[in-house]
Parts: structure tokens; C-alpha cells; sequence
């Protein structure tokens, strides 16, 4: 039976603020400062004094993508911050905070088994291009042969032993395995000890030419190692260029 467990976390930002272990995601290294410049930290208030943290990454000045399975209570529940390499109490003034004006999961996301685990958030006010916060290419249908080394991004766990979450962007480099992995041949996935932890959820899939092929989603055992599922983003293209256009 394929389980699967989401990638998001629910955390207080203490916690998220406060010293975490030495570690790296989940056997990743940390990022050099504002090159994903792409990168958008979630945190998405939730009912009581907890908060769920995703990550989310800018496709246009005015759309952040993330996974379905990263929502609140409601969308106006969501704040965006671009531009942060360091989570910290306070930001200067490269660090951009945003607020969601609409969310756009995929009609078709069920979240028992993370099928269509996609979503679009329509930001309040559009986003500042600058070095450290930029925009990353999406994959076409038509680009032919998916690239099979990529990398992930996130400030998810470390460590799977230490609920902590990371205050400095991590990344991971995976290998695309066979889609017959995933449970679903229409999604990406990678295997191995390496990849994206809790809290890395929403996070995008770049590959080695560039751009975005896959949105983390969910993970699961898989004999001694973890399988990790990316939400097909070439897949999808018809749906998000339709939401981008048309907002709706």
C-alpha cells in the first residue's frame, strides 16, 4: 500500500526562530545566500497558536506556487516573504512581505492521496523583481526529455530525528527515479536517504536546465529509503498559464 505523508509542518515560529541542530535537508548543504532567488517562505496561520510553514516559489510578479495540501484557515490566513536566505525575528528592507489576495488549489486535488497537489496564490500586491528576489521559468509540455538531476530548496527538517525546522534555505540534489515509484506515473518522484523533509512542502523541483519541473509534495518509506512524489508541473501548464491569465 503506498502511504503517504505530507511535507508541511506545523510549528510554532519560535521554534522556527530558535537554534536548531547541525544538519542538513535531508542531506543537503546550505544554500549560497539569495542564489533561489525564486524562494518563498509560507506561514500560514492556523486555528490556535500554531502555525504550518510550506515553502513556495514566485512563477510571475503577482503568483507564488505551492502545494494544495499548504492551506489555512483561509487564503487571507497567508503571509509571504521573498527574499530571505536567514528566517529571523526581523527583515531589512530586501526582504519582501506579502499578503495573498486569492488562492487557486487545483479542482481536482484530493488530499488522501496528494493527487493534483497544486496550488496558485494571487498576491495582494505584486512582488519587487531585484537581485535577490526573482522569478523562475515553469517547464512546457513540450520541452521532450525531463532532465533527471535536479535539486530541491526548503527550510524544513534537517534532521528526521529533530522536529526542528532549518533558519537557513537548504538544498538537496535528487535524481528523478521511474514515475511507477510515485503511485501516480503522472507525478515525479526521487529515492534515496537525501531529499526534502517536513517543512519543505510547496518547495519547487529546478532541474539542470534551469527551470521549475515539480512541486514538493509527500513522501513514504519505501524499504530502508524514502520516496519522494513531485506534483508534474509541465502536466499542469494548460491549468496554471488559464489561472494566470484569467484568474479563475
Amino acid at each position: 500500500m503506498f502511504i503517504l505523508r505530507n511535507l508541511s509542518v506545523l510549528m510554532l515560529m519560535l521554534t522556527l526562530h530558535g537554534q536548531v541542530r547541525a544538519g542538513k535537508i535531508i542531506g543537503g548543504h546550505v544554500v549560497v545566500p539569495h542564489s533561489r532567488p525564486y524562494m518563498a517562505l509560507l506561514e500560514i496561520k492556523r486555528h490556535g497558536n500554531l502555525d504550518k510553514h510550506c515553502g513556495g516559489f514566485l512563477v510571475s510578479e503577482d503568483f507564488v506556487m505551492t502545494a494544495a495540501h499548504c492551506h489555512g484557515k483561509s487564503w487571507k490566513s497567508v503571509k509571504i516573504y521573498l527574499g530571505v536566505h536567514k528566517v529571523t525575528t526581523s527583515y531589512d528592507n530586501e526582504v519582501q512581505i506579502l499578503t495573498v489576495t486569492k488562492a487557486f488549489p487545483h479542482k481536482r486535488y484530493h488530499a488522501a492521496g496528494f493527487k493534483n497537489d497544486i496550488m496558485l496564490l494571487k498576491l495582494a500586491s505584486s512582488a519587487k523583481l531585484s537581485n535577490n528576489v526573482q522569478l523562475v521559468p515553469m517547464a512546457n509540455k513540450t520541452d521532450g526529455l525531463v532532465p533527471k538531476s535536479c535539486v530541491v530548496c526548503g527550510w524544513g527538517q534537517t534532521d528526521r530525528a529533530n522536529a526542528r525546522l532549518s533558519d537557513t534555505l537548504m538544498e538537496v540534489n535528487v535524481t528523478l527515479a521511474d514515475n511507477k515509484l510515485c503511485g501516480d506515473e503522472s507525478d515525479y518522484c526521487s529515492k534515496g536517504m537525501h531529499g526534502p523533509g517536513p517543512g519543505d512542502s510547496g518547495g519547487p523541483l529546478v532541474c539542470e536546465d534551469g527551470r521549475v519541473y515539480g512541486v514538493v509534495s509527500a513522501s513514504r518509506t519505501s524499504s530502508h529509503s524514502y520516496v519522494y512524489k513531485y506534483t508534474n508541473i509541465p502536466e499542469n501548464r494548460d491549468w496554471i498559464d488559464n489561472i494566470m491569465i484569467h484568474d479563475e
